[in-house]
């Protein structure tokens, strides 16, 4: 064979890549063309634009209300979006007063804790028997009678539990967080069950093996499971329950266990309302709400991040 003869195989011809000839039985090492999208630097413009509108929802009220709380009656003509001339800062010394605020703060903070640790209590265990126990029938039409309560909307309650927490000397503090507890019973029990169905029956089923009992196996596996469920029911109730302006209009009878979106209702009249002292007001009272989620942001969202993994 004769040297003019043989001819080398060059990267153009396909043969000879970077890391060598292409042999039978290997795998071809072949770059795949640089796609823009998986550059890590890009920016969804399309994206960020729809958050920076979503975002203009919150700010814009929330400068608003500053803005307004700020003023004096006199600087409320024109738009309301100025900034104010004179900072009069008496509004929120006023808001104090005639709100009685560290009392009523109390009292919704009362209600508050204890609405939420009550629906976590209560409302997971009911849960948890109904998804282990839904091949039964009986525990089949809990569940469904528990999703149609979903449907009915409270303003065809009000009348009949207004009499019927009255004539239980319920129409109090206590019988609000009951009500609360109830009420959220609907829901917290549909999204209780579709979660408590993902997680396997086989650790329970070894607790049981190792002796647990029924109780011990929901307290001690079941229940901290449940962390993710429970951090979305306890910020929907604390929210719920915080914020709520019907319930206590409608069961609380004792003007001293009224709670902060009752008591806001003074500074609304027939004929007039005093906006600046309003706005002040509905400030002190979103503060509480802002340090808890300060302070328990870690959390909150470590238990939502293990629910989305999960």
């Amino acid at each position: 064979m004769s040297a003019t003869s043989i001819t080398v195989p060059t990267s153009r011809q396909g043969g000879l890549g970077p890391d060598g000839p292409d042999l039978p039985g290997r795998p071809s090492r072949r770059r795949r063309p640089r796609d823009e999208s998986d550059e890590g630097g890009r920016i969804n413009w399309w994206l960020t634009v729809l958050l920076m509108v979503l975002a203009l929802t919150i700010v814009v009220p929330l400068y608003f209300t500053v803005v307004t709380a700020l003023k004096t009656p006199d600087q409320l003509g024109g738009s309301g979006f100025g900034l104010p001339t004179e900072v009069r800062l008496q509004n929120f010394a006023d808001a104090w007063t005639l709100t009685n605020f560290p009392r009523t703060a109390l009292n919704s903070a009362l209600i508050t804790v204890g609405a939420v640790v009550l629906t976590l209590l209560t409302n997971s265990m009911v849960a948890y028997a109904i998804a282990r126990n839904m091949h039964r029938r009986l525990f089949k039409v809990l569940f469904y009678y528990f999703v149609s309560a979903l449907f009915v909307p409270f303003p065809i309650l009000m009348l009949p539990v207004a009499k019927q927490t009255a004539a239980l000397g319920l129409d109090n503090q206590l019988g609000l967080v009951l009500l609360y507890v109830v009420y959220g019973l609907s829901f917290n029990v549909f999204i209780f069950v579709a979660y408590i169905h993902s997680i396997p029956r086989e650790l329970e089923e070894a607790a049981v093996v190792d002796g647990a009992s029924t109780w011990t196996v929901f307290w001690r596996i079941i229940f901290p499971l449940l962390a993710p469920m429970n951090a979305t029911v306890g910020i929907l109730t604390c929210l719920w329950a915080w914020n709520d302006f019907l319930l206590p209009l409608v069961i609380v009878s004792d003007p001293a266990g009224a709670t902060l979106p009752l008591v806001q209702y003074v500074f609304q009249s027939q004929f007039s309302a005093n906006y600046t002292v309003a706005f002040a007001s509905y400030l002190m009272a979103m503060a509480p709400l802002l340090l808890v989620y300060v302070f328990a942001q870690r959390w909150v969202i470590s238990g939502v991040t293990r629910g989305a993994i999960k």
